[in-house]
């Protein structure tokens, strides 16, 4: 295929080049210049100057949540963050079964190619469905054509046999994504990590069997860290231990490492995630949603990316209100830091697949987002940032390539989605009648 006509953007360090082609062969970028002529047989697309950049990754999220939109159930009050996770999330994913999840993780999927993203990295969790939970979200991925990151939320909250089914479910799980890496390289749209809640709900023998995983399967770790006070004060209550410095001991700190929130951590955890190479998935309206307080600590992190903590896959919406909230905070980031922050997502996304992404470049992976923006300023690469966070947005995505095939087109989706649509708010009428029957304890 050959994109013609195109504005080539890349976020961080800022590039733009206007009018250039870009030829894509299999799932790769082969070639990109000025006025590439179209070889036998190419399908052509002319794009007119619209602009093409390497696509937009939610780096942190939870599919589980997508049927939990304006949910009408018997939630108790809660005072605080345990509460609202024991009365609302860990309720409701005790509810999940396969019929919700499908139709959540299809909803999902679907919203998020919409909104720009051609790859999401999900952290899941159904414990009344945890065996072949995380292939039913791959059918998710693979049915609409989205790239995914998956793993299981592995935790003690609902007992022994809950934790080991959890882990199991990770190991199995990751070990597919081998012997697909093995059979199906360039094909693959599924990766694994190895998932865990958050330490106050993994004891030490779940982090030492988290951590066998890790080892065994070469995949990073996955988790809450630090979401909440409530995270460091049970560590030290309990362990004696900061959270971060407690995985560490486990050796689940490393440069494959993503950790979600990370509000709270101290002095000396900020140094250790930088020596190891961790990164941050930064969540700003979860956290603001939560009421659990701001993350002060970005600027002195090495590797930020962008997350929405199951509110949706809008990245581009979830980058401006991270800025706009940082500069509420005083902070003295500037849109080209957040711009680097989504560029992060494809740092993560090459260290999860061992490929390459995030550039438009020969050899690297063809996920691009189009975008239909139209500027009354000057558009250049000193401006760039400034465009993203206060001009462009989700409204602007025009089509999306994934894998190097149109995912999402003009026209929108290869078939339509009203019946799947009918079919979610069936099975979602379904879960929220279950879930005013489980209580969590």
């Amino acid at each position: 295929m050959l994109l013609k006509n195109c504005t080539a953007v890349e976020l961080s360090p800022a590039r733009i080049v206007d009018y250039t082609d870009i030829r894509i062969e299999g799932t790769r970028i082969h070639d990109s210049g000025k006025v590439l002529a179209p070889q036998p047989g190419e399908e052509t697309v002319d794009l007119s100057g619209k602009i093409v950049m390497p696509g937009l990754v939610c780096s942190h999220n939870h599919f589980y949540s997508g049927l939990a939109r304006g949910i009408i159930a018997d939630i108790k009050p809660a005072a605080d963050f345990v509460s609202n996770l024991a009365n609302l999330w860990w309720t409701l994913d005790r509810a999940l079964d396969e019929e919700s999840l499908y139709y959540g993780g299809l909803i999902c999927c679907a919203e998020a190619i919409r909104a720009g993203c051609t790859a999401v990295v999900d952290h899941h969790a159904s414990p009344s469905f945890i065996s072949g939970s995380l292939d039913v979200l791959k059918r998710c991925f693979e049915k609409t054509g989205l790239r995914g990151v998956e793993c299981y939320e592995a935790t003690d909250r609902n007992g022994p046999e809950g934790l080991e089914a959890g882990i199991e479910e990770n190991r199995r799980f990751a070990l597919e994504t081998i012997k697909e890496a093995g059979s199906n390289p360039d094909g693959r749209l599924v990766e694994a990590l190895i998932g865990g809640h958050a330490p106050f709900t993994l004891p030490d023998a779940g982090l030492l069997a988290l951590a066998d995983v890790c080892g065994k399967t070469k995949r990073g770790f996955h988790a809450h860290v630090s979401e909440d006070l409530f995270d460091p004060s049970y560590s030290h209550r309990y362990y004696g231990l900061d959270p971060l410095k407690r995985l560490d001991n486990f050796g689940l700190l490393t440069d494959r490492t993503l950790i979600a929130h990370g509000l709270y951590m101290t002095k000396d955890e900020l140094s250790l995630l930088n020596e190891r190479k961790a990164m941050i998935a930064h969540n700003c309206r979860s956290n603001m949603n939560n009421g659990v307080g701001y993350n002060e600590n970005l600027k002195e992190i090495d590797m930020v990316c962008i997350g929405t903590d199951g509110i949706g896959s809008d990245v581009l919406e979830e980058m401006k209100f991270a800025y706009f909230k940082h500069r509420d905070a005083r902070g003295t980031l500037q849109p080209a830091d957040f711009a680097g922050f989504l560029q992060n997502g494809n740092v993560l996304l090459s260290t999860c697949f061992s490929d390459k992404f995030g550039r438009i470049a020969p050899g690297y992976k063809a996920d691009l987002t189009v975008f239909d923006y139209h500027s009354p300023t000057p558009f250049e690469e000193e401006n760039l940032a400034g465009h993203i966070v206060f001009g462009m947005s989700s409204k602007d995505v025009y089509s999306v390539i994934v894998n190097g095939e149109f995912v999402y087109t003009e026209n929108g989706f290869n078939s339509s989605l009203e019946r799947v649509y009918r079919d979610a708010r069936k099975a979602a009428g379904a879960l929220w009648k279950r879930f005013n029957r489980f209580t969590y304890h």
